[in-house]
């Protein structure tokens, strides 16, 4: 028979069992002087990360899906009366209405929805995810190569890779090392709220590969010449790869075709 904390397959847990790269974590997650106000961990698993974050906030709801770990979480945290387990699906949450944080092991089988989750959630300020290595490069640009997702969300989110934790930190060990992914709310967004709508439209239609290359895909909804103009004035080369143009780039592209 399984030991009952034993990582289960089906829920994809790898646990984090560096101490110091727990503290590290943490620091990362919550960078600013003083606590923050809530905090919300997704997948607190055996509670390596559920500790040093408890030091960092005033209210943590530590989320946990194995109905095995969380009596175990709320008994070794009974005298932390900011801290509550949360039993359940952190995907099924209700995200708060107040401002909030989130931060946590994310199953790697589960990347992608969290995030979306965040995105989604109004209220956020801040996520900072342990995702697979690759998946945290992809989506900061570390490759020199932007996504559909980070250029769609750059207007209002900053995506950043701030470290990354060895494959042997964890058990059972994943085939792959981790990466510390920061997705952080901008105070002042790049955009006015007007402008998402036509924002998306350009980056979806950039991205759709209509055309074989970026500057033929724009042409498709735009007059050549103002396409030209716009490359000119993002200083891109029209043979460009579309996952080659940065964020910033994407915006002159933006001011140029919608003014």
């Amino acid at each position: 028979m399984a030991r009952p904390t034993a990582p289960s397959r089906a829920l994809s847990q790898n646990f984090l069992t560096d101490r110091a790269a727990a503290e590290r974590f943490a620091r990362l997650a919550v960078p600013r002087p003083g606590p923050v106000p809530l905090l919300l961990e997704v997948g607190a698993g055996k509670g390596a990360l559920t500790a040093p974050l408890a030091a960092r906030c005033r209210e943590l709801r530590a989320y946990e899906i194995d109905p095995r770990l969380a009596p175990v979480l709320r008994a070794r945290f009974s005298g932390t009366p900011h801290l509550r387990v949360v039993e359940g699906d952190f995907l099924a949450a209700r995200p708060p209405r107040q401002a909030f944080s989130v931060a946590g092991n994310v199953p790697f089988s589960r990347t992608a929805d969290v995030v979306d989750w965040c995105l989604r959630a109004p209220a956020l300020t801040d996520a900072t995810l342990l995702t697979q290595l690759e998946y945290a490069r992809k989506r900061s640009g570390d490759y020199g190569r932007w996504t559909l997702l980070t250029v769609r969300s750059w207007p209002r989110f900053e995506w950043r890779l701030l470290g990354r934790v060895g494959r042997h930190g964890f058990r059972p060990v994943p085939r792959v090392d981790a990466g510390v992914l920061r997705i952080e709310r901008r105070e002042t967004p790049l955009l006015h709220d007007d402008a998402f709508g036509g924002w998306r439209s350009l980056v979806e239609l950039g991205f759709s590969g209509v055309g074989g290359s970026l500057h033929a895909s724009l042409r498709r909804a735009h007059p050549g010449r103002r396409v030209d103009a716009a490359f000119r004035a993002a200083r891109l080369d029209p043979g460009v790869l579309v996952g080659e143009v940065p964020p910033s780039r994407w915006l002159r592209l933006h001011e140029v075709l919608t003014s």
